[in-house]
């Protein structure tokens, strides 16, 4: 009797034990998840424009992500768009789909103002003939904010978006968002230049301004955009100036 109920008695211990050391790192994890956000959004657009230029030949896009942050300010990501630039680039390409990748840090430094600084990966899967150059770009990136402007850097780490030889060319943005306190419409400009590396004549600057609206984590906003990119540089398989003029209309629900 006196050997079964030590013996019970060790068990118990042992469990006790057993119960003590993994309960801590569970307990831990959930207080790193605690401090974790998820925000996603889905995205309807009468086209997609990306600094300026045609992505879906003037054709409706569907786009959406996530970002996890962290409270720390660390955050990674991801978003998606479907695109049609590069099969209309080349008739035997088939790659409609967009993937950005994205991690980095941001957090406040002063008063009203922000810095965040990260990368980007951008991805295009699919099929591509063996002497396609292909159009994966690297970015870091650079963000300075004061209250509703900010001002981007983004330097490419490789080729931009398959033109060779452009590794280490620049893009800077400057935007603002300014609430205009008339029927929650939301007034938003942006400015920006594209510097491609060793080939001054597809560089170009592009801007835009528009208008929007939330309900209930639904935006609706229309765009005006436009660009100066030099109409032989910027022209599709399909004979598109792929920098013209456009208004374009989205639908945004973040979750």
């Amino acid at each position: 009797m006196i050997t079964a109920r030590l013996f019970l008695l060790a068990r118990r211990s042992v469990a006790t034990i057993i119960l003590t050391l993994t309960a801590v790192p569970i307990a831990q994890a959930e207080d790193v998840f605690s401090e974790v956000s998820i925000d996603a959004e889905l995205t309807l657009a009468s086209q997609f424009r990306s600094r300026g230029i045609m992505q879906t030949n003037n054709k409706p896009a569907i786009q959406g992500g996530f970002t996890l942050a962290h409270t720390s300010g660390f955050y990674l990501g991801n978003w998606n768009s479907s695109i049609s630039w590069l099969g209309d680039s080349h008739p035997d390409v088939s790659a409609p789909i967009e993937m950005d990748f994205f991690a980095g840090y941001a957090t406040a430094i002063a008063a009203d103002a922000t810095i965040d600084v990260g990368v980007l990966q951008y991805y295009y899967p699919g099929s591509f003939p063996d002497d396609y150059t292909r159009p994966y770009t690297t970015e870091a990136y650079l963000a300075l904010g004061y209250g509703p402007v900010q001002f981007k850097y983004s330097h490419s780490l490789s080729n931009l978006f398959g033109i060779p030889d452009s590794k280490g060319s620049q893009y800077y943005d400057l935007k603002g968002s300014f609430p205009l306190g008339l029927w929650g419409l939301e007034l938003s400009a942006h400015v920006g230049y594209q510097r491609v590396r060793n080939f001054s004549d597809a560089s170009y600057a592009d801007w835009s301004l528009g208008l929007s609206k939330t309900w209930n984590g639904l935006t609706a906003a229309l765009h005006y955009v436009d660009t100066n990119a030099d109409r032989d540089v910027y022209v599709n398989t399909k004979d598109r100036y792929t920098g013209s003029a456009a208004v374009i209309l989205t639908l945004t629900q973040r979750f």
